[in-house]
């Protein structure tokens, strides 16, 4: 919505053409309104909105090797990520000993099969609302 075309906006699928087109020339036009970024919202502390992970003292990082994810699938999540840093829900760390990679596997249903610390596969699913 800015010059490069570059602002986070989510839009329905459902959404016509020109019900689109609609939308994005009215936030285009209220551009001052929204708060586009965490920082951009009044009398909301960003502390509360920022995740944190509380460690006690005596834990220690483990390695985990990288793993391949399938061709397909590694477009999808570059454009999910990419879309996250530039909307400022995300950053990228590479110095945390704490970093490790995720493995995902989308199954049907909704599903999302992660594996944990002990190679586990844990079923998780997204709840929204």
């Amino acid at each position: 919505l800015e010059d490069n075309n570059k602002w986070p906006v989510i839009i329905s699928k459902d959404l016509r053409v020109d019900e689109k087109t609609a939308l994005i020339k009215v936030l285009k036009s209220r551009k001052q309104a929204i708060a586009w970024k965490l920082i951009d919202i009044k009398g909301i502390d960003l502390e509360f909105c920022s995740h944190k992970i509380l460690l006690e003292e005596d834990y220690e990082p483990k390695v985990q090797s990288q793993r391949r994810v399938n061709p397909r699938i590694h477009d999808v999540i570059k454009k999910e990520v990419e879309k996250l840093l530039d909307a400022g829900l995300i950053y990228p760390i590479s110095d945390s000993p704490w970093v490790s990679p995720v493995h995902c596997v989308p199954k049907k249903g909704g599903m999302t099969v992660v594996t944990n610390d002990e190679n586990d596969l844990v079923p998780t699913r997204l709840v929204t609302g």
